[in-house]
């Protein structure tokens, strides 16, 4: 069943919410809706406080391992981690606490998809699918979505199709899917992408990108009759939002 899903992102070492499209490498560019006063840690604890399993934390660039590794030490084989996985730390990530990582860009050097990549990661993993996630965090081109890469800032030429989909869920045990265009911008979700990830997927997926309000949490269980997550970033009140509590967040979950 639905269910929401915390977040910890990471930016130049704090835990930021930001707007995901603007994450250039241009630092003018950044658009940033909060910056937390609090270490990853600190949210780490108060998700392993409320057993709010199967967040994700995010190191968004260079200059974040550090504070991953405290939020993972914190709650170990409690959170997942994503940004800069590749077959050569994926088991050290898992080692410093990790529950999954979540790999991307390594996936798709030069912007097209590598299945002997993907196949690495999983080797390092000892063949333990469970522990990996991948990460299709997308954009809209035409009538359908394509994976973006590098900070969401190089989209690729792999679709979010029903073969694709079928081609990785033997690797992995999740999907995680940003809506790039509408993250950080509290503007209401994908709609369609929400329906069409429900369709074409048979593991669980968590999804995120526009989440505003218990509402929206609603409405994605609805779209997606029960089989996708929602991450609410920015319109949670721990990130500075006026959207949703986070009490209300747990305890919607405690009524699913």
């Amino acid at each position: 069943m639905t269910k929401f899903r915390p977040c910890i992102d990471i930016h130049a070492g704090h835990v930021k919410q930001i707007v995901g499209g603007s994450l250039t490498t241009t630092a003018t560019d950044l658009q940033t809706n909060f910056t937390s006063e609090h270490p990853a840690s600190y949210y780490a604890s108060l998700y392993q406080k409320h057993n709010l399993t199967g967040g994700h934390v995010i190191k968004l660039g260079p200059g974040n391992d550090e504070a991953a590794r405290e939020a993972l030490s914190t709650w170990r084989d409690g959170l997942q981690v994503g940004g800069g996985i590749t077959n050569a730390n994926a088991k050290e990530w898992v080692e410093a606490g990790a529950e999954k990582v979540i790999i991307t860009s390594f996936l798709f050097p030069d912007g097209k998809f590598s299945l002997s990549r993907l196949e690495s990661v999983l080797k390092a993993l000892g063949g333990d699918k469970e522990k990996l996630v991948v990460d299709l965090s997308c954009r809209k081109v035409g009538d359908g979505w394509m994976v973006a890469m590098d900070r969401w800032q190089t989209v690729t030429g792999f679709g979010i199709t029903q073969e694709n989909i079928k081609l990785l869920e033997p690797y992995c045990s999740e999907f995680l899917i940003h809506a790039a265009d509408v993250e950080g911008k509290q503007a209401g979700i994908d709609e369609a992408l929400v329906s069409h990830l429900a369709a074409i997927c048979s593991i669980p997926v968590t999804y995120a990108g526009g989440g505003r309000n218990l509402e929206d949490l609603e409405l994605v269980k609805r779209l997606s009759n029960g089989k996708i997550d929602l991450t609410i970033g920015s319109a949670l009140d721990i990130f500075g939002g006026k959207g949703v509590t986070f009490e209300e967040c747990c305890k919607w979950n405690e009524k699913q």
